[in-house]
């Protein structure tokens, strides 16, 4: 049986980021991802679907030199971002949050990121198996190893393979981690109740769209979120500009949400009285476009889909993990980063920056026999970030369209003439409105002190 130092399972950011620190810290390290196509990727790859912005901190949490990234995978600067509401509106052009890069931010071919970061894989001399597919993986809790358990990965194609350690990294939808997961759980408790996609998750759906010039040129270099537009907890549309005149429209959405769970359907804006059901993700884009630029434009003739890009067809699919994360089982030598451990976040569209950090993290620390400090060091990585996103998730987990005003409302008040992020940056105006909002945010990180966001302590797993 082929024997390696580090195993890792799924070939996205955390994934590849693991890879390249196991490598270079001179472990002998595999990746295993089984592949999917896109129209904009000539080989297989991860699935890379993604909104795909980068806010200018976040590639401080990613511990990347923004000099370092290629040209080609840079979309567009952007000077910043404007939340829509039913009837006011939030904008912002600073995050608030000291950075090294020197704009807001920039959207990005998700494709590309991902295939560089494959290089820098390659390049550390990680083995990366692109087309393989992990089928199961059982744990030896009782291995004669020097260095403990050991784990046994049976792939697609029948082989199988011995690893000292393991990275789980396969993203929201959890193909290996939920089971693998689960022999470290007490009898009758399952890793599956803190992290099940269709219960603790969020679809989104996009489509590329070319827009007429003039009207591209309104929000070239801006981020567009419409909030209190349709329903369900931290469910938006959104555009995001890419090169050329081409930007993707999309939305995120909670997963089995239906009509009848909707208190008030008329208050919203992309709902119409005739639904019988909840819009697909590309009816609500429909609306929303028609809604938008109906009045001067013929939304399918002028805004058509670009079907050269995306994973198929101009459009593509993906789950987004909206769950608080878990801690690894590290006793087991099991680290599990990314999306996989529900570090992304449904309420700021996505986490790559969380894990390819977190990635970064599990490999260097499995290849140099350390990984028992796993926990703790993801913690002060990227805790500020997962703390801040659950507290305003929880703040907004009920708004309906009329809250979402009054919130955009008060933050403008709170703002003044500035664009700053009041929140963040604790400079704002008194007053009773702007209090009740910053004493909610407050409350909910003193609630989740101390990495309390986690849901599944390390305590919890047995060995």
């Amino acid at each position: 049986m082929e024997r390696v130092d580090v195993a890792i399972v799924g070939g996205g950011p955390a994934g590849a980021c693991a890879a390249e620190q196991a490598a270079a810290h001179g472990a002998e390290t595999v990746l295993f991802e089984q592949g999917v196509p896109r129209e904009d990727r000539v080989e297989l790859g991860p699935d890379s679907t993604d909104a795909a912005g980068m806010l200018d901190y976040w590639i401080d949490i990613m511990d990347f030199d923004y000099r370092e990234i290629p040209d080609d995978v840079i979309h567009r600067e952007l000077e910043g971002t404007a939340f829509i509401g039913p009837e006011s509106r939030v904008e912002l052009t600073t995050t608030g949050i000291d950075a090294s890069y020197p704009e807001f931010g920039y959207t990005f071919h998700r494709a590309r990121m991902d295939d560089w970061l494959h290089e820098r894989a390659t390049d550390a001399g990680a083995d990366l198996r692109i087309g393989t597919a992990v089928s199961d993986l059982e744990t030896d809790l009782r291995a004669s190893s020097p260095n403990g358990p050991t784990h046994t990965l049976t792939l697609s194609n029948g082989d199988q393979l011995e690893a000292q350690y393991v990275v789980l990294a396969d993203g929201p939808q959890r193909r290996i981690t939920l089971d693998a997961l689960d022999q470290f759980t007490a009898p009758g408790r399952s890793v599956s109740d803190y992290l099940s996609p269709p219960e603790a998750n969020h679809i989104a759906y996009q489509e590329y769209r070319e827009f007429p010039e003039e009207l591209f040129a309104e929000f070239e270099d801006w981020l567009k979120f419409w909030w209190g537009y349709m329903p369900g907890e931290t469910a938006y549309p959104w555009i995001f500009p890419n090169d050329g005149t081409v930007a993707r429209v999309g939305l995120t959405m909670p997963i089995g949400m239906e009509l009848e769970d909707v208190d008030n359907p008329g208050s919203y804006k992309l709902l119409e009285p005739t639904d019988d059901s909840l819009p697909s993700g590309s009816e609500y884009i429909s609306r929303l476009l028609e809604l938008e630029y109906g009045d001067e434009y013929d939304v399918e003739a002028d805004i058509p889909i670009v079907e050269d890009r995306g994973k198929s067809k101009g459009t593509e699919t993906y789950p987004i993990s909206s769950t608080r994360p878990i801690d690894s089982p590290v006793g087991a030598n099991v680290a599990v980063a990314g999306g996989a451990m529900g570090t992304t976040s449904a309420f700021h569209e996505g986490g790559y920056h969380v894990a390819v950090r977190s990635g970064k993290i599990a490999g260097r620390l499995a290849a140099t026999d350390s990984l028992e400090n796993y926990n703790e060091r993801w913690k002060h990585a990227i805790g500020d970030e997962i703390l801040r996103n659950v507290a305003f998730a929880d703040i907004v987990a009920d708004y309906e369209p009329d809250d979402w005003d009054w919130a955009f409302d008060v933050v403008n008040d709170m703002q003044g003439n500035s664009a700053e992020n009041v929140l963040i940056s604790k400079r704002y105006s008194a007053g009773l409105d702007a209090t009740k909002i910053v004493a909610a945010y407050k409350r909910r990180k003193f609630k989740y002190r101390d990495g309390r966001y986690v849901q599944l302590a390390e305590d919890d797993f047995f060995y």
